[in-house]
């Protein structure tokens, strides 16, 4: 094998796509499946997700949520108890037709989201206030039909994702609830993936269907569009009315339940893809990198066995005895240079080099891969490699957040708007509120509302199409 079987053919910058999708091969995170619109993960990616997931699961865990399951087929006489949902989902719905040569009497639609499967369950299992709150998240996959424009983690007609689902008893504690899961949301996006996000509302003309209102985390990506890294609904009594989801009080007096539901899927493998990643290939932050350090012995013959590999080995449980993921890259008939450029694809946060000559001077040579530094460290100072871990990052994210502010354009004449959406970007220009103005500069730019900052409102400025006074402060984009 070569080096040019393996390494990125193409710059971010001149062909942002094409960089994308080599990075995902070639890092070996996904590739794609025999049906069209499908990937596969392979394991690097698969750990990424899972590494994700712990996260989350500790975090919902404390908020009192537990996991469940639920089947991924769903009687079409379901879906179409919330008409509007139905509808907005009918276009995108794969359906079940046939068992074997058999007709199924009612078609079976793979699960696109679970609230109509969900809340027919819910309706039996809640009786009275003793049952309340219910709080379940489900990790599941869901199937919409994306055959056109597909790209990995971004859209497939196939994603990995979790869907949570909660009943309460007040409107005012089912509103917290959507408010709490955005911020596990965003706490674990910046800490961990290192990706900068703004939160806020969707329109609502953007906002899910079914939904009340809609709590979303947006993130600009380096080629100027926003990517939708999740959302948390509030639904009202939308569903619970229909689905008669309802509880007695303590009084026996029956009422119908304030439900919520939020979730994130596997785009944000994407997101991260995207804001790190450089024209070497992938960049992972360490906290979700499958590994965290890859050593490298260098060695000729018997130079391995009598002095390399003993120190390596030694370097190696020290390591992981302060619970790090390490693995050393004992690949025969490879060059110390192939293995340095393979790591370097795949986006180890650290690579340690070590010879002979190193272990004379009682050092190892340390290379980082966000910013390519090198630096020497002596055996006794090993010790600092989770300090370094740690540092980079933090230091990921406060280069993301400032490559974020770069793309973010204060903007109120919309012929400037118009001639610099091209360019991408998130533009922050106040509306009036009106759906009109809202889809005629969709209609005009291909921009449209991502989200409405928390707090944004604004009543000193004139909305950026019609002029009238405006009502918030939105920031619009062009997005995936």
């Amino acid at each position: 094998m070569v080096k040019e079987d393996v390494g990125i053919t193409v710059s971010k910058k001149g062909d942002f796509s094409e960089w994308y999708t080599q990075v995902v091969l070639k890092a070996k995170l996904a590739d794609y499946a025999p049906v069209k619109g499908l990937i596969v993960l392979r394991p690097d990616g698969y750990s990424i997700w899972e590494s994700l997931r712990s996260t989350f699961d500790k975090k919902f865990s404390r908020n009192g949520i537990r996991n469940g399951f639920l089947p991924i087929l769903i009687p079409e006489s379901l879906l179409g108890k919330e008409q509007k949902h139905f509808a907005g989902f009918n276009p995108e719905v794969f359906w079940v037709t046939h068992s074997g040569t058999n007709v199924v009497g009612d078609r079976l639609a793979l699960r696109p989201t679970s609230e109509t499967l969900a809340y027919t369950l819910y309706s039996k299992w809640i009786q009275s206030w003793r049952d309340l709150p219910l709080k379940i998240n489900f990790w599941n996959t869901a199937l919409r039909a994306e055959i056109k424009a597909t790209k990995p983690f971004l859209r497939t007609s196939e994603f990995l994702w979790q869907e949570g689902h909660t009943v309460h008893s007040t409107k005012e504690e089912a509103e917290k609830e959507v408010m709490k899961i955005l911020d596990i949301y965003k706490d674990t996006v910046e800490e961990e993936l290192a990706i900068p996000v703004t939160t806020g509302k969707k329109s609502e003309k953007e906002k899910f269907v079914g939904a009340v209102y809609t709590t979303t985390m947006e993130s600009i990506m380096p080629d100027g569009k926003a990517l939708q890294m999740g959302t948390s609904h509030f639904l009202g009594q939308n569903f619970s009315i229909p689905f008669e989801v309802k509880f007695a009080d303590k009084n026996n007096v029956e009422h119908f339940a304030w439900q919520t539901s939020w979730g994130v899927s596997w785009r944000l493998i994407g997101a991260m893809i995207m804001v790190h990643g450089d024209d070497t290939g992938l960049v992972l932050p360490p906290k979700v990198a499958p590994i965290q350090v890859v050593i490298v012995p260098i060695y000729r013959n018997d130079e391995g066995e009598g002095i390399v590999l003993p120190k390596v080995e030694e370097i190696k449980k020290e390591l992981e005895s302060k619970d790090l993921r390490v693995h050393v890259d004992e690949r025969e008939g490879l060059s110390p240079g192939y293995k340095f450029n393979d790591w370097e694809m795949k986006g180890v946060p650290l690579r340690i080099e070590i010879g002979p000559k190193d272990i004379e001077k009682n050092s190892i040579v340390v290379a980082k891969r966000y910013n390519l530094e090198k630096i020497n460290l002596s055996f006794t100072e090993i010790e600092k490699i989770p300090t370094i871990l740690d540092e980079i990052q933090v230091e990921m994210l406060k280069k993301a957040k400032e490559e974020a502010k770069k793309n973010t354009l204060e903007m109120s004449n919309y012929s400037d708007f118009k001639s610099k959406i091209e360019r991408g970007g998130f533009f922050n220009s106040p509306w009036c509120g009106k759906l009109e103005c809202e889809e005629k500069i969709k209609e005009e730019t291909g921009a449209e509302i991502r989200v409405i900052p928390f707090d944004s409102e604004n009543n000193n400025k004139k909305c950026i199409y019609c002029q009238q006074q405006s009502e918030s402060i939105p920031i619009f984009a062009r997005g995936y």
